[in-house]
């Protein structure tokens, strides 16, 4: 195990060196993610996540997003959950170099369901959410389709190498029905049964304009 995540941190280090050496002069931004799940037993768990997101390499933020939720799941493969999330945006002005601050509380509803087919995993996450972005209510839908491809694994622990991509897009509930698309690809590695961490690219499309990100991310299971 200690090989295996020596090798993970080479990779995260060699992936972010660029950016810290672009800093403040890039556009390339980077999201730091931590995704947590507690089993409360064989049918209930708690979803808990932290995201710090950063214009450029780090120390522009952009976006905090505090997320949590209650799920319940129906079978092996399928669980729905009840969530919260509180997200601190701090947004530029157009042509200028001043932010405005924006809080967004937002309630949400999702179903995930999984299933294999050979050693490919594949994911689909449906999302309701109602925002309360300052004193403007938003409704808005999100599908989200995720593949998980094991490159190497260690005996019987089923734990190694993996490559991760994802597609999400976001249809708003009132005006302009499209609001954005995420397409994400990445190499994760499984540090354990309930540890594991991945680096990946992200390109976020709006319609009118685009922005690129350099993910970390971080998922636990207790």
């Amino acid at each position: 195990m200690m090989k295996d995540t020596k090798g993970l941190f080479v990779l995260i280090y060699m992936l972010l060196l660029p950016l810290f050496s672009m800093g403040q002069t890039s556009d390339l931004g980077n999201w730091l993610i931590y995704i947590g799940n507690k089993k409360l037993d064989n049918k209930w768990n708690i979803h808990h996540e932290v995201q710090y997101r950063n214009y450029n390499a780090i120390g522009d933020l952009e976006q905090l997003l505090l997320r949590t939720g209650l799920g319940y799941s129906v079978t092996t493969n399928t669980n729905v959950l009840l969530g919260y999330g509180f997200i601190h945006s701090q947004n530029y002005l157009d042509a200028s170099s001043e932010k405005v601050n924006v809080d967004e509380h937002r309630i949400f509803q999702q179903i995930i369901t999984k299933q294999r087919v050979g050693k490919l995993g594949l994911q689909h996450r449906y999302r309701f959410e109602q925002r309360f972005v300052e004193d403007i209510f938003k409704l808005r839908y999100r599908y989200f389709l995720g593949l998980n491809i094991p490159i190497k694994e260690r005996g019987d622990t089923n734990v190694g190498w993996y490559l991760s991509s994802y597609n999400e897009i976001f249809l708003n509930g009132s005006g302009a029905i499209f609001d954005r698309n995420r397409l994400y690809g990445g190499l994760g590695c499984s540090i354990t049964k309930n540890l594991r961490a991945e680096v990946g690219y992200m390109n976020q499309f709006f319609g009118a304009s685009s922005r690129d990100q350099i993910n970390v991310l971080l998922f636990a299971n207790f």
